[in-house]
């Protein structure tokens, strides 16, 4: 990894650490979700070295930030949807959508729904992966933590 990526990497907790604070998270919870967009983003980098699919990428780097936030959320007695929600901030895929929107707004019909899908895939891959994670949490404390012997 190059300085390019070094550069990405530092914006993604940089860009975590103030969507943390715009959220109202305080204290040493603002740097564990810093450190979750930190984590999410160097997954990132690192799946697509051999993963070609961003969809793929976008599904397991979200699973993974997921359950960072899970864990987490249990560690610093914080509701789980701060962790989920700002961590994967640096995921979000703004650039396709604004691209979406300006083929839309300029007539490029084909543009506008070569990357609208591009992007609603990427947004369905975050989604799927956050709750695969809480509905799986969901189910292990309802089946095996909640047994009573």
């Amino acid at each position: 990894m190059g300085m390019d990526a070094l550069i990405q990497i530092l914006s993604a907790a940089i860009g975590t650490f103030g969507f943390a604070i715009a959220f109202n998270i305080r204290g040493k919870k603002v740097f564990f979700a810093a450190f979750g967009g930190f984590l999410g983003w160097v997954l990132f980098l690192l799946f697509g070295l051999f993963l070609e699919s961003e969809v793929i990428r976008y599904l397991i780097v979200s699973v993974a930030v997921s359950l960072y936030g899970e864990l987490m959320a249990r560690f610093l007695k914080t509701p789980t949807t701060l962790f989920s929600v700002v961590c994967l901030v640096p995921l979000v895929p703004g650039g396709g959508l604004y691209y979406t929107m300006t083929n839309a707004l300029s007539g490029n019909l084909a543009g506008f729904i070569e990357r609208g899908t591009s992007t609603l895939s990427l947004a369905a891959a975050l989604s799927l992966g956050v709750v695969l994670v809480n509905t799986s949490v969901v189910y292990i404390k309802r089946h095996f933590i909640g047994k009573k012997q």
